[in-house]
């Protein structure tokens, strides 16, 4: 049985983002997380209805991890389930439990017609079919990385070749992704953006570069004290689609999402994601040198 959230298939919501909620495991217990979780709630905090496309257990109360936001859910035995550790910036990943695949058809029909999806995959699942039921969003983007990482017989993840990455990159609007997703492999970068209209890597406290038609430039992260990074990555995804969607500009948009993200790293989880107010405040603040790749 689908759970769907009352009213979700009345109308279309700003912002949809598909893919699997997620129990992170931390000190004494877990947090709920994972790109729909982050993004989700960013673009509320910045002011969208959020749609959210996703599989877990019942055992998750997305009414509680997810306010607000409208769900379609696919009931599974286990919620996908990682464990992050952090040392000298880097990051190793265990991946705990996975919840169910989720296909095309849990999309309600009317949120296909929303003006920006996220594809958000964690575990490969999703797969290159959902692409055919998107074909009327105005801005379709993807952080991949769940079609870029396979883990071994005890949990621990690492990077892999993304075998699709020539059929889904030039059918999506806007793709951002880690450079830790390729081993900071700048070779595979740039494959990827000659192949997408719009790159975005991110660089944790180097910033970002941003890629429009294979051509690049860097943007500097904002000047802060890490806290905790898990999910700053999907927090600047969701803002850089939003200000992508308003101007058409990768640059500026580039330079919002790491101002967003920049509050999300100074807090625990989720609770650091700003308001619109507070990023605005910032912006008006710090101005970073933007420099061409």
């Amino acid at each position: 049985m689908i759970e769907l959230a009352a009213g979700a298939e009345s109308s279309a919501p700003d912002y949809v983002v598909i893919g699997h909620v997620t129990r992170d495991v931390v000190a004494g217990g877990y947090v709920v997380g994972g790109t729909v979780t982050y993004a989700g709630l960013t673009a509320a905090a910045l002011g969208r209805r959020v749609g959210v496309v996703t599989s877990a257990s019942s055992e998750l109360d997305l009414n509680v991890a997810l306010p607000g936001l409208a769900s379609r859910v696919k009931p599974a035995a286990a919620t996908t389930t990682f464990e992050n550790r952090y040392h000298d910036g880097r990051r190793t990943q265990w991946v705990r439990a996975i919840a169910a695949s989720l296909e095309p058809e849990l999309i309600p029909p009317v949120w296909r017609y929303s003006p920006i999806v996220h594809l958000a995959p964690l575990v490969d699942e999703l797969n290159s079919d959902i692409l055919k039921v998107l074909s009327h969003v105005q801005l379709l983007g993807v952080t991949p990385q769940g079609w870029l990482r396979r883990w071994d017989a005890n949990g621990i993840v690492s990077s892999r070749p993304w075998d699709e990455a020539e059929l889904i990159l030039p059918r999506v609007g806007a793709t951002i992704l880690s450079e830790e997703d390729v081993g900071r492999n700048w070779e595979i970068l740039r494959r990827y953006a000659r192949l997408t209209p719009i790159l975005a890597v991110t660089q944790g406290a180097n910033g970002c570069t941003v890629f429009e038609n294979g051509k690049g430039w860097h943007v500097p992260a904002f000047p802060v004290v890490e806290v905790d990074a898990t999910g700053a990555g999907d927090v600047f995804a969701a803002a850089f689609l939003i200000r992508l969607l308003e101007d058409g500009n990768p640059v500026a948009a580039a330079r919002y999402a790491n101002c967003v993200a920049s509050f999300a790293v100074e807090a625990i989880g989720v609770t650091g994601i700003p308001s619109s107010q507070q990023v605005r405040e910032r912006l008006n603040d710090h101005r970073p040198v933007i420099a061409a790749e």
